[in-house]
């Protein structure tokens, strides 16, 4: 969320949704997944309230295909970092995609844009990512 009391007052909306809708779980064994879902989605909801952490692209620009980074020259401290000081809209997309496994087609449903500035954000972000990296700033 990027605000430690924002975090905690979404959280707390969380578990409060979460109390309130346990009698529609199904199977126990799947509770910390359910309960991570209702998570992210209250996040993402006031994500999409604040309206300011997508930043506006071409809609026509081209994403271009970049080599790998290779994770081993680095710690993962530095990357988190990196990560962390990111624009909120390519930390956002980056997290969606690369840590909650949702596709750009996705993603572009969940904050509202289209599927190419899903992927023009997320290439915006390794491309950044990889600059503070390469440049020892993180």
């Amino acid at each position: 969320m990027g605000d430690e009391d924002e975090a905690r007052d979404v959280l707390q909306d969380s578990f409060i949704s979460a109390f309130t809708r346990l009698n529609t779980l199904k199977e126990t064994a799947l509770f910390s997944a359910w309960l991570k879902r209702i998570v992210i989605n209250h996040c993402l909801n006031a994500l999409k309230k604040r309206k300011d952490f997508v930043i506006p692209l071409n809609e026509n620009m081209e994403v271009m295909e970049e080599e790998p980074m290779d994770p081993d020259n680095w710690t993962v401290k530095q990357i988190m970092g990196a990560i962390n000081e990111l624009p909120k809209g390519a930390r956002t997309v980056l997290n969606l995609y690369m840590f909650e496994g949702y596709d750009h087609k996705e993603i572009g449903q969940i904050l509202a844009i289209t599927e190419s500035a899903s992927k023009a954000q997320y290439s915006k972000a390794k491309s950044r990512i990889r600059k503070m990296l390469e440049q020892n700033t993180v």
